[in-house]
């Protein structure tokens, strides 16, 4: 095999959010494994949720093997191989779902969201701490998480959080409702129309990240990032101490 041609990127790592199923279309596996190999091309490193089931598995199996490097971050509860199978790369166990995402955020320099699929069997989690106790909760890995995952960095970049971009693999027209609503949204004045353009989206890898890697930031936070990060550099200390119990 040939070598590929590096392509210059001004990121250096991102992060995907990925379903731990592989869905029903061939579609989903081959999107997965052609954006591993944009991500490879470029010589980006890969932040994602842990694991090698589904579409994360393909992702980092493919990203590992063309030498990039992969950062697993996945909380002590779902780290068992009957709920993640084995693992390529580095791992980095926290505390719940919170750190988790959290700590995807703060080692990225961009984020992409591919389609996300469900498991049959819901599995039972921390989800952190409410009240001074542990919460706990049942979650289908991918679906519902990579949407909520995904929302949640698009309002922490409305709010000033961060400016990194945001993008969606659209791979067959998946997230064409998702876009509809937002649109329908902004619209009705829910949201701003400069807040639209925090996503960006494509139907293939390659476009995708070429549309990532000219994002100009068009919004206005209210949020402080070195307060927001200060605050989030005191959370990880106590989440530390949660982990080493």
């Amino acid at each position: 095999m040939g070598e590929t041609e590096m392509v210059k990127s001004r990121f250096r790592k991102v992060c995907v959010f990925c379903g731990s199923s592989s869905g029903k279309r061939n579609s989903y596996r081959d999107s997965a494994l052609e954006l591993a190999q944009e991500l490879v091309k470029r010589g980006l490193d890969l932040v994602y949720g842990g694991g090698s089931v589904g579409l994360m598995g393909l992702v980092s199996q493919e990203v590992h093997r063309g030498g990039g490097h992969v950062l697993g971050i996945i909380p002590k509860t779902l780290m068992c191989k009957e709920i993640t199978g084995e693992t390529v790369g580095e791992v980095l166990p926290v505390a719940d779902m919170h750190q988790r995402k959290a700590e995807m955020a703060r080692h990225s320099d961009c984020f992409i969201a591919l389609p996300g699929c469900e498991l049959e069997n819901p599995t039972l989690i921390s989800w952190g701490y409410k009240d001074n106790a542990l919460a706990w909760g049942w979650v289908r890995p991918g679906g519902y998480g990579t949407l909520e995952e995904l929302l949640e960095v698009i309002t922490w970049a409305q709010l000033g959080i961060h400016d990194k971009p945001v993008g969606l693999l659209n791979v067959d027209g998946y997230y064409n409702y998702l876009l509809t609503f937002i649109d329908k949204a902004v619209d009705d004045g829910f949201i701003y129309p400069s807040h639209r353009h925090i996503i960006v989206s494509a139907p293939n890898a390659k476009d995708l990240l070429q549309k990532l890697e000219e994002y100009v930031p068009g919004h206005d936070g209210v949020v402080a990032k070195a307060r927001w990060e200060a605050e989030q550099l005191e959370l990880n200390a106590s989440f530390q101490i949660d982990i080493a119990r």
